[in-house]
């Protein structure tokens, strides 16, 4: 399933009424089934200087609270640049929610400037993430940065 495909599906929903919450859980849901290599897909929201989890799909992690400049979430924040890491144990900070995980994407969810969170992916496969990977993530979180407009 490409970006468009997906968004064109949360559009659907958003013209029926789903709320921002419902439209969160759908994207990660129909992001994690787009990928045989996206084995942990959530969304992050940027409150101050801290990232809270909000809807996801994959193995529990501890990490509901990132702080900004922290890990590879905390770092695309602090840096206002989305973050390709294709293998995570090359990156000093990286904060580990599993040992299968091999490699690691964040896209933010912006608005130009303004940061509203992200769309954090791992993967147990490393290098896992191409350009059409993520094209296919950028076209989502652009979508989802409307739902704060």
């Amino acid at each position: 399933m490409t970006g468009r495909e997906i968004v064109g599906l949360l559009q659907k929903l958003a013209t029926i009424g789903q709320g921002r919450d419902k439209l969160l859980i759908e994207a990660v849901h129909l992001l994690q089934r787009s990928s045989p290599h996206f084995n942990w897909v959530g969304v992050y929201e940027l409150a101050g200087d801290v990232l809270v989890l909000g809807p996801y799909v994959g193995a529990k992690t501890e990490h509901t609270r990132i702080p900004v400049g922290r890990g590879v979430c905390g770092t695309a924040v602090a840096e206002a640049r989305d973050q390709n890491v294709p293998d995570v144990t090359k990156t000093p900070n990286y904060l580990a929610c599993s040992t299968a995980t091999k490699s690691e994407l964040v896209v933010l969810i912006r608005n130009g400037d303004r940061i509203y969170g992200q769309i954090d992916i791992d993967s147990h496969t490393a290098n896992a993430f191409g350009p059409s990977e993520e094209q296919r993530v950028t076209e989502v979180a652009t979508f989802l940065a409307t739902l704060w407009n």
